[in-house]
């Protein structure tokens, strides 16, 4: 058998790779690295745009976790707002019952003190 450098398939002869010429010898090499270096090339750009998916993802992961922070957030503010007004109006009521309770209680006293003034013996008058 011949190497397989003398004969292609179809029974022509060819010189062996040393004997072309140089240029002739570099450019298959040189067109299948140009090949493979682009092909390289899509790999890593696919491997970037995976990741980037993947963070994206991610991204809106931890967008969602804190959209539901918020919002339960925001619902407790509310039941605070309204426990607050709630109390406020309870303080409001619960002061100007005690403001009205000091007041009767000061009218009561007066009531008394006009009370016993009647009370008190007069002098009578000398005719």
């Amino acid at each position: 058998d011949s190497p397989s450098w003398r004969t292609n398939p179809a029974g022509s002869r060819h010189r062996p790779p040393l004997m072309c010429s140089p240029s002739l010898r570099w450019t298959e090499p040189r067109q299948n690295q140009i090949v493979l270096l682009d092909t390289l090339d899509q790999e890593v750009t696919k491997f970037r745009e995976c990741n980037t998916l993947q963070d994206l993802n991610s991204l809106f992961t931890e967008a969602k976790v804190y959209h539901h922070k918020l919002v339960n957030i925001r619902k407790e503010m509310i039941m605070l707002h309204e426990k607050t007004t709630k109390l406020k109006k309870r303080a409001l009521k619960l002061q100007q019952q005690k403001q009205k309770e000091v007041l009767e209680k000061e009218q009561q006293r007066e009531k008394e003190l006009e009370r016993e003034r009647q009370l008190i013996a007069k002098p009578a008058k000398r005719t």
